[in-house]
């Protein structure tokens, strides 16, 4: 497994997250699922959300003018 894709798996929430969108389900309903049964915290999701964007950062080609 890539490091990179297990240290973002938190438990795995990825592969969670990856096997209900190939059954066709809503991601955003796991989530909240997840959330209002505590399985995942909101601390776990926000950290998450901000890996997430920190990668995407990395991955976005910056525009230059």
């Amino acid at each position: 497994m890539n490091p990179l894709y297990e240290q973002m798996s938190m438990n795995g929430f990825v592969q969670r997250l990856n096997q209900l969108k190939q059954q066709g389900g809503d991601p955003n309903q796991m989530i909240q699922s997840m959330l209002s049964s505590g399985r995942v915290t909101q601390a776990q999701y926000d950290n998450a959300v901000k890996r997430a964007q920190k990668i995407m950062q990395v991955l976005t080609p910056s525009v230059r003018r």
